[in-house]
């Protein structure tokens, strides 16, 4: 396996387990959202909204993990790689069109980790293509 696929899988195990540690502080105290993310409408955050966000993040976390394990298979990448989009999305959307969040460190964190996760899962597709194909030439 390339050096920049195991790079990535140990990227994509830290990001799983910082995202297993925000779900816990979500399922803890949801203060946290109010105070972190979600600081331009605090009053909107509830214990349910934190509970909900906390399964959304426990579920990525668990596909990210399951990746960074099984990194070959394609399905489970491309799942993968959309938790990314999906997470920049909701940011992206929480600041520019709820106006719910402010672009604090709070916010700007998660949108980092996704933009350079989506950067890092598009390159080593390349390199996942790379590996298929010199498999394929070694089995002919």
């Amino acid at each position: 396996m390339s050096r920049f696929l195991n790079v990535l899988r140990s990227w994509l195990v830290m990001v799983s387990l910082i995202a297993a540690g925000n779900t816990l502080q979500s399922f803890r105290d949801h203060g946290f959202l109010s105070e972190k993310l979600y600081t331009a409408s605090p009053g909107l955050v509830n214990g349910l909204q934190a509970r909900t966000f906390g399964v959304w993040t426990l579920l990525s976390s668990v596909i990210r993990c399951l990746c960074a394990i099984d990194i070959r298979n394609r399905t489970l990448y491309h799942i993968t790689l959309f938790t990314f989009f999906l997470a920049l999305a909701h940011f992206l959307s929480e600041v520019f069109i709820y106006h719910t969040a402010a672009l604090t460190i709070g916010v700007m964190a998660p949108l980092m980790v996704a933009s350079f996760s989506i950067m890092g899962m598009l390159i080593g597709l390349q390199y996942l293509e790379v590996e298929a194909l010199s498999q394929n030439k070694k089995k002919n």
